[in-house]
């Protein structure tokens, strides 16, 4: 595994094939400058709030707070300066036993990008020897404010030799939150039967893909409910490869991404990144949260701990 703390970037995850060849499965660049200059999130954490929110609005004890809008009328990923592009304090932890990892801490101040509350974030990026790659996030915050972080990582497990279109992909969603043309969530959760959104069995992401119009943009609901439960969110396989990657979040929602944005311009040790070239699978709360009172609360108060555990297993078959 290979980080940056710029953006808290996790920037490379080797990953050996079925004959032992040991190869990078995330889009990533191979300078830091390029990192600073990307708008694609390539393996950044999102934040503090990942994905959008409507007009870069919300409101909070009757006070209404407007964001920086980054996304046509829409706020994303944190906005103009948003956690992808600060830079973080970095630190090895000490005293893990069968794990290595890296510790990570930024402090967002009161008015940063439109939020509030001074917001201290601190993730930890664990290695175990179980071919577990566990990224913790915890956040407290001096005033109520919102948060949703994020990893967003661009996934490719075929030695970038192809696109991910032949990639099979598990999602253990019975819903997902349909949206209208600016990617907000409308409010409803609807059934995944009977549409392109059922992954409930393995399927290629090809196979339908072009049944959703632009691409998989969309919020998968793995709870209703926001325990802090561990649970198994996805599975992707990809057979030329023998790569079978699972990931498991404590965030009631998932949001599948097909890279439908790239445009080839990104170009990485002679690899073109051009669309579908790599997929996301970002846990998180559901997007657009702090304006539907339906949906699983992203609201922290002072003297409590926001909590966040995504978990990477890697294997083969």
């Amino acid at each position: 595994v290979e980080l940056t703390n710029y953006g808290a970037i996790l920037s490379k995850i080797l990953v050996p094939d079925r004959d032992g060849n040991s190869q990078n499965i995330m889009l990533t660049y191979e300078k830091v400058e390029d990192f600073i200059n990307d708008s694609y999130f390539f393996g950044a954490v999102a934040g503090r709030y990942a994905n959008r929110i409507a007009k870069g609005r919300f409101e909070l004890d009757g006070q209404e707070y407007q964001l920086a809008t980054n996304n046509g009328d829409n706020h994303l990923h944190g906005g103009e300066k948003g956690f992808n592009r600060q830079l973080w304090d970095g630190e090895v932890i000490d005293g893990l036993e069968n794990e290595i990892g890296v510790r990570m801490r930024y402090v967002s101040e009161d008015g940063e990008e439109g939020y509030p509350g001074t917001l201290i974030t601190t993730i930890d990026f664990v290695l175990g020897a179980e071919n577990k790659l566990k990224i913790i996030m915890e956040a407290e915050t001096d005033k109520a404010t919102v948060v949703n972080l994020t990893h967003h990582g661009y996934f490719n497990l075929s030695n970038m030799e192809e696109n991910i279109l032949n990639h099979e992909v598990q999602l253990f969603a019975d819903h997902y939150t349909p949206v209208d043309s600016g990617l907000i969530p409308t409010g409803e959760l609807s059934p995944v039967e009977g549409t392109p959104f059922d992954f409930r069995e393995p399927r290629k992401i090809g196979e339908r893909i072009e049944d959703t119009g632009a691409g998989y943009d969309h919020n998968f609901v793995i709870s209703r409910e926001h325990d802090g439960e561990l649970r198994k969110m996805a599975e992707v396989y990809h057979e030329g490869s023998g790569r079978l990657m699972r990931v498991f979040s404590t965030k009631p929602g998932v949001q599948f991404y097909t890279g439908n944005f790239l445009d080839g311009k990104q170009t990485t040790a002679g690899v073109t990144y051009s669309k579908n070239y790599g997929f996301c699978l970002e846990p998180q709360f559901f997007p657009n949260s702090p304006n539907e009172p339906s949906f699983p609360s992203a609201r922290l108060n002072p003297g409590e701990t926001y909590k966040h555990e995504i978990v990477y297993e890697f294997d083969l078959k």
